[in-house]
């Protein structure tokens, strides 16, 4: 009970980091148990492999639509569009490559559909005022429809490429680590900088905290909606460029399915709101960790995989009730009353 009392430990306890960490390493502790090998990290044919490694290779796609998800969500909106952008990128690499273009032409092709998306979404939602999870509906119906149409365009229905520069990209290596993690890395580094470093995260924040009082003070709500849907495009972008070179293919009705509802969790588990005004940029990556590693450790333990789901929702029901206000009052006021 002293512990408790800690003005340390106090802050600890009501912040926002502890729980989702705490939720990591009891999740990677019990993969240890498990798993007797599951820390066990190698290198093969010049790269590393293990569950730990394997974790964080498999989180990068989700992470970065996470981040996108997190900009979003700052300004108090939502992008259910994300998965279908990600398989519209897909199938514009597989159609450029068919077409003959160069491979770093084609990645811009990719990067720049995904960009398009997010401002088609950004002016539906800032400047005709339609609701977002109405407005980012739209391309998540249509999104896929769009990707098979562009498959269609040349004949294919989930037409195979081959490039060794985006393969590389996504299934290559640096240093025995693998190259998505340092592109991980780099978008990380970036929109960090134009969030911290900048005013749009300032306004972002000023945005889904209250759009009108923001216009009172000359920051213009629109533009940083818009904005925010552009970067939430650009993110899902790059994870259609991660997912579709890592399996050589452009399937417009599989790839990312469902991974807005990840990205979702891993924001609001990160400490995100979806009343906006804020943005964890760091706690959302760790949020899209827990996902993966639940995942991983739903496989490792041999439970059938239809398990999953509801272990996940288990475990995120279980951290987001710790990260409620009202339930640390709670724990806290019981160890107080304890003799």
């Amino acid at each position: 009970m002293k512990l408790i009392e800690q003005p340390f430990v106090r802050r600890i306890l009501n912040g926002r980091a502890i729980w989702p960490l705490l939720a990591l390493a009891v999740i990677l502790i019990a993969d240890g148990f498990i798993s007797p090998g599951f820390y066990e990290i190698r290198i093969v044919e010049g790269r590393l492999f293990g569950n730990l490694i394997d974790i964080l290779y498999r989180a990068v796609p989700t992470a970065l639509i996470a981040l996108g998800m997190a900009v979003v969500i700052g300004t108090r909106g939502i992008d259910l569009s994300v998965g279908s952008i990600a398989a519209i990128a897909g199938a514009m690499i597989a159609w450029r490559i068919q077409a003959g273009d160069p491979h770093g032409v084609v990645l811009l092709y990719a990067l720049g559909a995904g960009i398009l998306c997010g401002m088609w979404n950004g002016m539906l939602v800032a400047f005709l005022g339609i609701q977002p999870i109405i407005a980012t509906l739209i391309l998540m119906v249509s999104g896929r429809g769009i990707g098979m149409l562009i498959n269609l365009i040349y004949g294919g229905t989930d037409p195979s490429f081959q490039s060794d520069f985006l393969q590389w990209l996504s299934t290559g290596s640096i240093l025995f680590i693998p190259t998505r993690l340092y592109v991980f890395a780099v978008i990380f580094l970036l929109l960090w900088l134009v969030i911290r470093r900048t005013a749009l995260g300032l306004f972002v924040e000023a945005t889904g905290g209250n759009a009108a009082a923001s216009n009172l003070a000359g920051v213009n709500a629109k533009l940083i909606i818009f904005a925010a849907y552009l970067i939430c495009g650009l993110t899902a972008g790059w994870a259609g460029v991660i997912l579709t070179a890592d399996t050589h293919t452009s399937d417009p009705v599989s790839v990312a399915l469902y991974i807005e509802l990840d990205a979702i969790l891993a924001v609001v588990i990160g400490g995100g709101s979806l009343a906006g005004g804020r943005i964890y940029l760091g706690m959302t990556v760790i949020g899209a960790l827990v996902i993966q590693a639940l995942t991983t450790s739903i496989l490792i333990s041999g439970l059938p995989p239809e398990y999953n789901l509801i272990i996940k929702a288990l475990v995120v029901l279980f951290v987001l009730v710790l990260q409620s206000d009202n339930a640390r009052r709670g724990i806290v006021s019981k160890f107080r009353r304890s003799p």
